[in-house]
């Protein structure tokens, strides 16, 4: 089945909703967890479950997502037919870019259907999680589905940001509506509904004929959730697979983050300082890969007036030096360095920043090569803050790269 299979990854959404982050770079590209990248996740359950022709749809501030996928993703062999392939848009149907989810498919169509793939697996480059795929082609496989949702359970209260569907008792989806505002809830659970995922597996010629009937519908705003989806159900084999069961080979944490929002992001990436972590990044069998610089080891080391470098509870990375200074309940990606007196407390520092001397950073996300001055304090002061950065509505403060103090 794995080796019948073409898999397509959207990675070409604007991400505004995570900006600065997102300012010069694609939202899949966006560092996380100290180590990697978003898209990281979604390339890792590919290569751990077999699938191994994989097309990454790029399309704006694409280039350090591409860099990412040549230096740390060049790892299949084309002469076995496997790759992993970054397509920028090709405008093949115009001179627009991609208009929607389905669109960005059906601009590409030619390369599915000239891959003698009989299923195409369609997945989002911009969620955090850990999924084993290949229980979820077997299904579609054996129940002769047009289309499989990957779907999972959520509260009510947030299900008006997902595609909301209703199943019988055989897994057939019978309803899908996106992002209602009513959201229909689970027959057993009135607080609870069904909601997918955005992750597709398709019969070939059930998503050909369907890209190509929405390509020429004047109404249609070219998106699985709004229009594919909702088209299919009354005539077609739409099944529901729920997400976090007991098949497949990774630890069932049923964890996964739409990391859409600086909120979002800031808590994702502050779950995995939990004692036990909604997220296993130790799993042996399932090991998350991503590109590595060679840098030294992270160090700690004592000032020239004696204080400790310490770190409590954090995420360090190699190439971190603490020279005197301390980081707590915090994610430090490489190079980052502490100098004397200094304190970092529930922030997340991208690479290569410079936290200055006796300075105090808490509640923040700094973005790579920024020098924080000497003595400053960000994350205090909510009032000095929003006269120079980003605050989220949780009161995050965002430094953007390169920021100039």
């Amino acid at each position: 089945m794995k080796k019948e299979a073409i898999t397509v990854i959207l990675a070409g959404g604007v991400g505004s909703r995570l900006s600065p982050l997102t300012d010069h770079r694609a939202k899949p590209a966006v560092p996380f967890g100290g180590k990697y990248r978003i898209i990281d996740f979604t390339l890792t359950n590919c290569l751990h479950s077999g699938l191994r022709r994989v097309l990454v749809l790029t399309q704006y501030k694409s280039h350090s997502l591409q860099k990412h996928l040549r230096d740390g993703w060049s790892i299949f062999n084309p002469e076995l037919g496997e790759y992993i392939t970054a397509v920028p848009p090709q405008m093949r149907t115009g001179d627009s870019w991609y208009q929607g989810t389905a669109d960005a498919i059906y601009q590409n169509l030619y390369l599915l259907t000239r891959s003698d793939a009989k299923y195409v697996v369609v997945l989002s480059g911009d969620h955090v999680y850990r999924m084993d795929y290949e229980p979820m082609l077997k299904q579609h496989v054996e129940s002769e589905a047009d289309l499989t949702v990957a779907c999972m359970e959520v509260p009510k209260s947030e299900a008006n940001a997902f595609g909301v569907m209703s199943i019988d008792e055989y897994q057939r989806i019978y309803s899908f509506t996106e992002k209602p505002e009513d959201p229909q809830t689970l027959p057993n659970n009135p607080d609870t509904c069904l909601a997918s995922m955005g992750i597709y597996i398709f019969s070939i010629k059930a998503l050909e004929e369907a890209l190509e009937k929405d390509a020429v519908c004047p109404s249609s705003s070219h998106d699985f959730g709004k229009d594919i989806i909702p088209g299919l159900i009354d005539g077609e084999r739409v099944y529901a697979y729920q997400f976090g069961g007991s098949a497949g080979r990774v630890s069932q944490d049923a964890y996964w983050r739409d990391v859409g929002t600086i909120d979002s992001f800031y808590q994702a990436n502050m779950d995995l300082l939990s004692y036990y972590p909604p997220m296993d990044l130790y799993q042996k069998e399932w090991p998350i890969r991503t590109y590595e610089q060679q840098l030294p080891p992270a160090r700690t080391v004592s000032s020239p007036v004696g204080n400790e470098g310490i770190f409590i509870n954090s995420i360090i990375s190699n190439g971190v030096a603490i020279k005197g200074g301390s980081a707590q309940n915090s994610v430090l990606f490489p190079k980052v360095k502490i100098e004397n007196a200094a304190v970092v407390i529930n922030s997340i520092v991208f690479e290569s920043v410079v936290i200055g001397e006796g300075a105090h950073i808490e509640n923040c996300i700094i973005d790579k090569d920024v020098a924080i001055p000497a003595g400053i304090e960000i994350g205090v002061n909510p009032k000095q803050d929003a006269e120079r950065f980003v605050i989220s509505p949780n009161g995050v403060v965002v430094i953007p790269s390169d920021y100039q103090f």
